[in-house]
C-alpha cells in the first residue's frame, strides 16, 4: 500500500507534545531539538505549506518557572501554573519561528470551542485568517479555565479536532514511538511495526496501549482516537517519533512512522458534515441572482436573500431556498436570526451601519455551505 507524502499536502497540523518539548528534569525547554523541528517547519512553510502547531508544555513550563514541588498538582494549581507557562510558551514559538522570519500567533481553545459552532466558527475564522496572512496558529487546551468535566486532557484528540476544524488534510502526531505497532514493544519481542493503517478497526483499537512518560496525558489508545476523529474528517494522519532532532525531515525523507489513511477529503467530509448530520434551524431564501452565484461558487451576501424563516443562533444550519421554495443546499449562517432579518437585502457595506458592529460580509461563507449534489 502506497505511504502518503508530506510534499502533497496543503495544510498540514503538527502536534508537540510536553514529554517532547520538555526536558523533564530541568523543566526547560529543550532548545537544540526546537530549533531542529523549526527548521523543518520553516522549509514546509517555503514550499507553500499551511501550518498549525498544537503545543502542550504551559503547566509544565509553569511548574518550573514558579519553581513547584514535583508530584502531582490540583486542579486550581494546574490553571495556575498553565497561567504562567501559557506567556513562555507562546513566546518560545515566537522566537523559534521569528529566526525564520514566519509569525506565530496564539489560539488557546477548550472543548465548547470544537464542540459548540458558534465559537467553533470563531475559532475557525481565526485560523483561516491567520494562514491567509502566513502565520502559523499555535494552539494549546486553555488549561487555565478548563476543568476536569469539560477538558479534552490530552492533545492527540485535540489536535485531530483542530484538523478538522481547520479543514486540514494532514495531522501529524509527534510522539515517544515510532508509531502502531501489533502489540506494546517494550513488553512484547514479537510485536511488529504497522507502516500503514487503512482503516480504523476494532482490531486496531485493540492494539492499544497506555500512557509512556511522566509528561504526556496519553498513550497510544488516544492517538487511536484522535486517528478516527481525524479520518472521518478526511484527514491522513501520522504518529512518528519525534524524539529525534529534524523528526518531520525523516518523515518526508520516508522514515519509519504509521500512517492512518481517510477514503475522503477534507472539503467533503465537511460538506457531509453539514448536509446530513446537522438539523436544520432555520430557512434563509434567496432570489435567482444568488442562487447563480451560489453554484458557481460563490459565499451567500445578504444583497441576495430575499426571507429568513426560524428562530436560529449564528454558527447553526439553515436551508437555504429558491425563490420557487426548492432547497438547493445547506449551511452554517454567520448570523443570528434577528440580526439577519435586519441586513438582508442590503450590501455587505451597511452591515456596520446597522448592526453597529463589522461583521462578517458573507450571511454564509462557502467554506461552510453544501448544495444538493455536491
Amino acid at each position: 500500500m502506497v505511504r502518503p507524502s508530506l510534499k502533497k499536502f496543503r495544510r498540514i497540523v503538527v502536534k508537540v507534545g510536553s514529554s517532547l518539548l520538555i526536558d523533564s528534569d530541568a523543566g526547560e525547554v529543550r532548545a537544540s531539538w526546537l530549533a531542529a523541528l523549526a527548521d523543518d517547519l520553516a522549509k514546509l512553510h517555503k514550499e507553500g505549506r499551511e501550518l498549525l502547531v498544537v503545543s502542550s508544555g504551559s503547566i509544565a513550563l509553569g511548574r518550573s518557572r514558579l519553581k513547584l514541588p514535583r508530584g502531582t498538582l490540583k486542579l486550581e494549581e494546574s490553571q495556575a501554573a498553565a497561567a504562567v507557562g501559557q506567556i513562555a510558551l507562546a513566546r518560545i514559538w515566537s522566537e523559534v519561528l521569528g529566526h525564520h522570519g514566519i509569525g506565530a500567533g496564539q489560539i488557546l481553545v477548550t472543548l465548547q470551542d470544537t464542540e459548540e459552532r458558534r465559537r467553533y466558527l470563531n475559532a475557525r475564522s481565526t485560523i483561516a485568517k491567520l494562514l491567509e496572512w502566513r502565520a502559523v496558529p499555535v494552539i494549546n487546551e486553555n488549561d487555565t479555565v478548563a476543568t476536569n468535566e469539560i477538558r479534552y486532557g490530552d492533545n492527540d484528540r485535540l489536535a485531530a479536532r483542530v484538523a478538522a476544524m481547520a479543514s486540514a488534510d494532514c495531522l501529524v502526531l509527534l510522539s515517544d514511538v515510532d508509531g502502531l505497532y501489533t502489540a506494546p514493544p517494550a513488553s512484547d519481542p514479537n510485536a511488529q511495526h504497522l507502516p500503514v493503517v487503512p482503516r480504523v478497526t476494532a482490531e486496531i483499537e485493540a492494539m492499544a496501549g497506555g500512557a509512556a512518560s511522566e509528561l504526556s496525558r496519553g498513550g497510544m489508545r488516544t492517538k487511536i482516537e484522535a486517528a478516527k476523529i481525524a479520518t472521518t474528517a478526511g484527514v491522513h494522519m501520522a504518529i512518528a517519533d519525534g524524539r529525534i532532532e529534524h523528526p518531520l525531515k525523516r518523515i518526508a525523507e520516508g522514515g519509519r512512522c504509521t500512517w492512518f489513511l481517510t477514503p475522503s477529503n477534507p472539503v467533503t467530509s465537511r460538506k457531509k458534515w453539514i448536509a446530513g448530520s446537522l438539523e436544520p434551524k432555520g430557512v434563509v431564501r434567496i432570489d435567482a441572482g444568488a442562487a447563480k452565484a451560489l453554484v458557481s461558487g460563490k459565499s451567500l451576501l445578504p444583497a441576495g436573500v430575499r426571507g429568513i424563516e426560524g428562530e436560529f443562533a449564528r454558527g447553526d444550519c439553515v436551508v437555504i431556498r429558491n425563490a420557487d421554495g426548492g432547497e438547493i443546499g445547506r449551511g452554517l449562517i454567520g448570523y443570528d436570526a434577528g440580526e439577519a432579518l435586519q441586513i438582508m437585502g442590503r450590501s455587505s457595506r451597511d452591515i456596520e451601519e446597522i448592526l453597529g458592529y463589522s461583521g462578517r460580509a458573507a450571511m454564509i461563507h462557502r467554506d461552510d455551505m453544501a448544495l444538493a449534489g455536491e
